[in-house]
Order: structure tokens, then sequence, then C-alpha cells
């Protein structure tokens, strides 16, 4: 299987500058491109060594590939949502990657409103309003997924992530829910899937043992600044803490979450699923 890096897409900022390759193995995740994703998905990201943006799936306008939930950085209670008016070209069938952005101008002023409306008192944010330059440029491309793509991973360019990301329709890899993942996985040399608490309700671990690649669950904390990271933004906790606190709160994530990866047991087929 051929292996495909996104830094052959235009639009990534996280691919267009050099990366180190991380080590043989690694972490694996895989997620659908999200509007400046949840604190939760971002340190999902940031524990893997390879994000696969999965861009090849059904776009879910109640999901959050166009939108995201924003809190004043002095009052998180105080919340709203952010969302890119989409056009579906196909309809619901339309997949996540031909899903158009209706009135590009508009929709970027907007979003860079309320960005500056919610985050604009943050000390931080002088330097995080430099480094979303590439996501009001990404607005040109008139797809929400490019927009959403490159929101999360100028944000892991900021946090110091030096994982490479790949593009699930760049991928081969078979039909069935838990096979592809196996094999999109495989398709990095990952040796392990890091897998968030919704997919391990689901997923068949079969597949993923066939490929010698061990399925570990993703669990990040819950208190303090994680006790809102399932639904605001990670701008907020960002805003808040700035880069270099925030990296390192989510590098001793990714700590916890390395070492399981590399001590976990290789599954064996059992025709069960999770």
């Amino acid at each position: 299987m051929q292996r495909t890096n996104l830094s052959f897409a235009p639009a990534s900022p996280a691919a267009s500058s050099p990366r180190e390759k991380p080590a043989p193995g690694g972490l694996c995740a895989i997620h659908q491109p999200n509007l400046f994703p949840r604190l939760t998905t971002l340190a999902k990201l940031f524990a893997a060594d390879y994000w696969i943006v999965l861009d090849d799936v059904q776009f879910t306008r109640r999901d959050y590939q166009h939108r995201a939930r924003l809190a004043a950085i002095d009052a998180p209670s105080r919340q709203q949502w952010l969302s890119i008016p989409t056009h579906l070209p196909s309809g619901r069938p339309t997949l996540i990657r031909d899903a158009l952005i209706e009135d590009v101008e508009l929709a970027r002023r907007r979003t860079a409103g309320m960005l500056r409306q919610n985050f604009g008192t943050s000390p931080h944010w002088p330097s995080l309003a430099q480094a979303l330059d590439p996501v009001w440029a990404s607005f040109a491309t008139r797809r929400t997924a490019v927009v959403a793509e490159t929101s999360t991973s100028v944000l892991l360019d900021l946090l110091g992530w030096r994982g490479r990301i790949f593009s699930s329709s760049l991928l081969s890899a078979r039909p069935g829910r838990s096979l592809r993942l196996a094999d999109l996985a495989a398709a990095t040399g990952a040796r392990a899937y890091l897998c968030g608490t919704g997919g391990m309700t689901y997923l068949d671990l079969v597949p993923f043992a066939a490929r010698n690649i061990t399925v570990a669950a993703f669990q990040p904390p819950i208190t303090g600044i994680w006790s809102t990271a399932r639904r605001l933004s990670a701008l907020w906790a960002l805003a808040s803490l700035g880069p270099d606190t925030l990296a390192s709160r989510l590098r001793a994530v990714a700590d916890d979450h390395a070492a399981l990866g590399a001590t976990a047991r290789e599954l064996r087929p059992s025709g069960t699923s999770v």
C-alpha cells in the first residue's frame, strides 16, 4: 500500500513545513477534519505520531466538520456556536471533501470576528491571531474541509506537534468500518491505533490484530481545563493558558498514551467486537 503524505496537497500548513520523521511504529489517529477542534480531539491528535484526515466519508451537519463551540475567555459558561455556512452539492450523500463554503468572504469575516470577540482580550491573542493567517487564506479554496483541517493543523503547529498528516482519500483501504480503519492505520506504518471513547463502542479488533496493530483507548483527564474539553473548542484553553502551558499539558497526556501504546499486548483475533 502506497504511503501518501498530505504535504502533496496544497492547503495544509502542517505539511508545508519540514518535519522530522516520527520514530518507526508509533501511534496513529484517524479523525474527520474538525473546525477549531475540541480540546479532547486536539489532544488525541497531539498524542499521535500520524493523523489521517478522514475526508472521504459523508458530511454531517450536526457534527463538528463546519462548526465549533466557543466561549468567552473570561466567562466559559457563556458559549456560542461558530459555524461556516456550507453547501452540499450532492445533498446528504456529499462527502466531507466535497462540501463547499457559501459566501466565502462573509464566512471568513464572521469567523475572524467571532474569534476576536471571544478571545481578543487574552494576552496570548496577538500571537494566536498571527498563527491563524493560514486559516484565513484557506477560505479561498471554498472547501469547508480544507478550512477545518487547516484550523487544526495550525493549532498543532503552534503547540509544537511533530507528527505527519495523511489524507484518507489518497490511501487504499477495503470497505467495512473497522476493516477500513485498520487498513488506513497500517498505511502509515503505525503499530498502534489511538481510538476515542466513541469508537471503542463499535470497533472490531480483529482487523487490527491481523495487521499486528494494537488498539489503545484515548482517555484524557476530566478535571481542570479538561472539564469542558469535550464541548469547547481548544481555542479557549489555548487563549487562556497560552501555547507553552497548553503544550506542556498535552505532552503529559501524550506521554501517558505513548507508554500505553508501547507496552500494550498484541491483539489476537477473537471474532468479537468492542
